[in-house]
């Protein structure tokens, strides 16, 4: 068990795993570049509808995990019909990545005027270069929320230090590093103490998520469908 308490957690969900804790978070979503995308994205659907010279650069779900997470939210908002939504996506997708980096590079380079990756993404443009530009679209939907998580190993031969460790991912000193190094929100912190720039970003006003044991059972359909849509 990491041994913290997890009601010390200001998460978007209910956090009652004692094994993974969660030192950073944020949603899910599609960047786009306001230079070249006027027309606000709602929704899934705003997507399907994007002409030709808006393409979109999304990640592999077998080998990214946001890729992943972009697969288990369409599940979670089409359910059945997932495929037929990938279906109406794929001419709108100018390439798959195997990683977040590749993709986020074709982006900034204006190779592509959508990329999947987080609602905090803008953060690091608006604070390290000035540029508020690049924006996320928030979706009617929800928002699949994604964490990044720590824990301690059961094998470990120094389990105080492992402790002591758990303990300062938790701190304020370490939390409060996170928006501006790791670009996300910390997960003990509330948004009060946020830096600005990271309170004033658009957020969802609904969470999407599945527990472990969904997000296994639906993994290998929703990746076929993907896989599937994709390949015609």
């Amino acid at each position: 068990p990491h041994g913290q308490n997890n009601a010390d957690l200001d998460l978007p969900i209910v956090w009652n795993d004692d094994v993974f804790l969660p030192f950073d978070w944020s949603y899910v979503s599609f960047i786009y570049d306001a230079t070249r995308v006027t027309t606000p994205l709602n929704s899934f659907e705003d997507l399907t509808t994007l002409p030709d010279d808006q393409k979109i650069v999304i990640q592999d779900p077998r080998s990214s995990i946001s890729g992943l997470a972009l697969v288990l939210w369409v599940k979670a908002v089409y359910g059945d019909k997932a495929a037929d939504f990938w279906a109406r996506l794929a001419p709108h997708i100018l390439t798959v990545t195997k990683g977040w980096s590749e993709a986020y590079g074709l982006f900034t380079d204006g190779e592509a005027a959508v990329v999947l990756s987080f609602n905090t993404s803008p953060a690091y443009h608006i604070v390290a270069e000035g540029d508020t530009t690049k924006r996320a679209a928030i979706f009617d939907e929800g928002h699949y929320a994604y964490f990044e998580l720590a824990a301690k190993v059961a094998g470990t031969d120094q389990p105080e230090l492992a402790d002591q460790f758990m303990a300062f991912v938790m701190s304020d000193t370490f939390q409060s590093l996170i928006p501006m190094t790791n670009w996300s929100y910390p997960a003990a912190q509330p948004a009060s103490e946020w830096p600005e720039a990271f309170a004033a970003l658009p957020a969802p006003s609904k969470a999407v998520f599945h527990d472990e044991n969904t997000a296994a059972a639906l993994r290998d359909e929703a990746i076929e469908e993907w896989r599937t849509a994709l390949s015609q």
